[in-house]
């Protein structure tokens, strides 16, 4: 009995310390994002910048909401990749098409994946965003068989397995 103040203390003061180390982390994360934003657009501003940092500040965009300017940059970075003959463009279209899922423009996301498909054919990030819009477009049938090709690459894909499965209840029940 004369211990319960002292577990309740404890008790207390590792639920703090723990809630302290979760703000920090996300204090530290929310900071190093930012101070790449401010050092992207400052440079991005007075030159053109390479792919890759057009890419990322899209990817900050995207992050941020901020989807047309993400949109923008994410163009820029194709137009680089092209002029530089870059190879790797597929992170990029995906960018776009999951910009334009955002915004609900799902048969544009849909181009956009197919276009970072036709890059490169086993990007697993590109087929389960594929999936995910065929989808919102009630497209079912394509949706079951993008998850069940991620499947095929990645067994234990988490996300194309749970909407794998929630697919088949759809389709036993309708």
């Amino acid at each position: 009995m004369d211990n319960l103040p002292i577990l309740y203390l404890s008790i207390l003061i590792t639920v703090l310390l723990g809630s302290g180390v979760i703000v920090l982390r996300q204090v530290l994360k929310t900071r190093k994002t930012e101070n790449a934003l401010g050092r992207l657009q400052k440079k991005l501003n007075k030159e053109k910048g390479t792919v890759q940092e057009n890419y990322e500040l899209g990817s900050i965009y995207l992050e941020k909401k901020m989807y047309s300017q993400a949109i923008a940059l994410f163009q820029k970075a194709i137009k680089a990749a092209e002029q530089e003959k870059e190879e790797n463009i597929a992170p990029i279209y995906n960018g776009l098409g999951y910009a334009a899922f955002a915004q609900e423009q799902y048969d544009l996301a849909i181009r956009h994946y197919k276009e970072a498909l036709k890059q490169n054919p086993d990007y697993i990030f590109a087929l389960n965003n594929l999936g995910h819009a065929y989808e919102k477009k009630n497209l079912v049938v394509p949706a079951l068989e993008t998850y069940e090709q991620v499947l095929k690459s990645e067994p234990n894909n988490i996300t194309a397995k749970r909407r794998a499965e929630s697919i088949r209840k759809r389709l036993v029940t309708s």
